[in-house]
């Protein structure tokens, strides 16, 4: 009796496991080692390293690469924009905002820019500031007036 206990109970855990265990990925594991990235440079001199999606026309993630000492002209995105600070420190503001309101955002930082919020950037560091971005729209660029 002991044992149809045993062979009932361990039936049953094995049809369980079988209905929550996970599907098989269709996908592969991606891995990108920094030395991989593929780095576009735009005219200001940014770099971007496409890591999933075409930024140009969809949600994307991407590394981006600001030059030291680069600042950004006051502008908005249509989409809202997710970052971690890899290296480097940088500066996101609302456009107006005073240099004694800025937050400094060293490396391990999170930040959060809306969309169609009116903006400047700032790599205040000596060394390039580096970033992991998420944008949950395509890349625009769109430059206000102060």
């Amino acid at each position: 009796m002991h044992s149809r206990f045993q062979t009932r109970a361990l039936s049953s855990f094995i049809a369980l496991s079988a209905c929550t265990m996970p599907a098989l990925a269709s996908e592969p594991i991606t891995n990108a080692p920094p030395d991989q990235f593929a780095w576009e440079r735009t005219a200001e001199g940014v770099g971007f390293a496409a890591l999933d999606g075409n930024r140009f026309e969809e949600a994307y993630m991407a590394m981006v690469r600001l030059p030291a000492g680069l600042v950004s002209p006051a502008h908005t995105k249509s989409a809202t924009m997710y970052g971690v600070v890899v290296s480097g420190v940088l500066v996101h503001t609302e456009a107006g905002v005073g240099k004694n309101e800025e937050t400094r955002l060293p490396p391990g930082s999170f930040y959060k820019i809306p969309a169609d919020l009116p903006h400047v950037s700032k790599c205040v560091s000596s060394t390039d500031c580096v970033t992991f971005l998420y944008q949950d729209g395509r890349f625009d660029f769109l430059p206000v007036q102060p």
